[in-house]
């Protein structure tokens, strides 16, 4: 069927009217972004990120300075009683009483139990009996021998019967010998009827209660001691850091430092007893002790505690922050702020570094000032303005934000400034712990 006149006029200012209102959107768009075009929008748009760019960069800055910086291996560590003992009974019988708390702070000594000694006892008395009944014998017998040997001497009898008599004496002093043995045998069993405790500590929870029959033979024991003052804490260092802490062993004491694993406050100091003689050929370490005082009793066997063993101090050396040091692929650097507040991109060389403060061996001097906060704007040759750390912020302002460590806050490097430097190296002592 031919197409109606009338349709496909009306498709014609159909496709005309769209036209038009193409044309008329693409023209007040170009007049829109045209220069001078709008002149207010313009001027919004030259505002961006950088428009400030030209002005003096805002950072904060700190001085380098000369200061005397203990080098640390860190590891982690496993503290260990002392000592420790399992009480056990030395005689069967049974259990008359306990004399202790479980818990309780017991001197090297202290009667901590009592077993019935009824029959330990009378086996003492039978012993002593039985020496004085040998006794009696031995002074008859020395009698004897005394008219034997002045009978003999006027050849009133025969010579044989004094020597008879001499060895009887002489057996029965050596009866007398052993019954007294037999005494202090019987007199030590005794004893072992009241158990002491054979150091100075701690129990622990009971193992048997009062009116059970304990044996010398049962393993179990009664209960636990360990002496938590002083106590060890051991701990593994890689066989690599040997030749470095022998060297500082050589020179004296050193100093053991153990930390909480959660906040990194220090829990005790202590000193290095003793490097093991031998390397466990399986993990590569070598196996430390050492020793500290636990005079407030924060380490408890058992307890996993950080460890940071000082084996030597860099005197007076060249100290900055941390967050001051930068990377790129040329190696580190820092931006040193000038007289006239223009910082300068320096290249450095650490001797070791830290998450607090970095070790500058060539590059810095003491009392230059170096950009630690503020390095996403910064080039070299830029003008700056060291801003007062301690201002208060402005009303509305996110605070920065902090973390805790050795139980004080430090504040956080910002996280914009780390787009042009890579994570911090591990220092050389957290290098040796891994």
């Amino acid at each position: 069927m031919p197409d109606n006149p009338d349709t496909g006029h009306k498709r014609r200012w159909t496709r005309w009217l769209i036209g038009l209102v193409l044309i008329a959107a693409v023209a007040a768009v170009v007049v829109y972004e045209w220069p001078g075009g709008n002149s207010s929008h313009t001027a919004q748009r030259g505002r961006g990120r950088f428009a400030g760019a030209t002005g003096p960069v805002p950072v904060l800055a700190m001085a380098a300075k000369k200061a005397d910086v203990p080098v640390y291996l860190e590891t982690v560590g496993t503290t260990r009683a002392l000592k420790t003992v399992t009480v056990q009974p030395q005689v069967d019988g049974k259990l008359l009483s306990i004399n202790f708390n479980e818990g309780q702070d017991v001197a090297k000594g202290d009667v901590l139990a009592e077993i019935d000694p009824t029959t330990y006892q009378a086996a003492l008395d039978q012993a002593i009996a039985k020496k004085a009944q040998d006794e009696a014998q031995l002074a008859n017998a020395r009698l004897d021998l005394d008219r034997y040997e002045k009978l003999a001497s006027t050849n009133s009898i025969n010579r044989q019967q004094a020597d008879t008599q001499r060895a009887l004496v002489a057996q029965l002093e050596a009866q007398v010998k052993s019954d007294q043995a037999a005494i202090e045998n019987a007199r030590a069993i005794l004893g072992y009827t009241k158990i002491t405790a054979p150091i100075d500590g701690r129990t622990g929870i009971r193992m048997v209660d009062v009116g059970n029959v304990v044996r010398a033979a049962n393993s179990t024991g009664l209960v636990v001691l360990t002496q938590l003052k002083p106590i060890n804490v051991m701990f593994n260092l890689p066989q690599q850091t040997i030749p470095q802490i022998n060297a500082a062993f050589a020179k004296g004491p050193l100093t053991v430092e153990a930390l909480q694993s959660d906040t990194g406050a220090l829990i005790d100091k202590g000193t290095l007893q003793v490097v093991d003689n031998q390397i466990d050929q399986s993990t590569g370490t070598v196996k430390l002790k050492a020793e500290f005082p636990n005079a407030s009793q924060q380490l408890w066997p058992g307890q996993f505690v950080d460890v940071r063993l000082t084996v030597d101090t860099l005197q007076q050396v060249v100290v900055v922050p941390t967050g001051a040091v930068q990377r790129s692929s040329a190696g580190t650097f820092v931006y040193v702020v000038n007289a006239e507040n223009k910082v300068q991109q320096r290249p450095v060389t650490l001797t070791m570094q830290d998450e607090n403060q970095s070790v500058i061996a060539r590059g810095v001097e003491p009392d230059e000032r170096v950009v630690t906060t503020g390095f996403a704007q910064l080039a070299d040759g830029k003008e700056v303005k060291i801003s007062d750390p301690d201002a208060q912020p402005q009303p509305g302002a996110t605070p920065p934000a902090t973390s805790r460590r050795n139980g004080q806050p430090r504040r956080e490097r910002q996280r914009s400034d780390t787009s042009q430097s890579a994570p911090s190296p591990i220092t050389p002592a957290r290098a040796a712990s891994q």
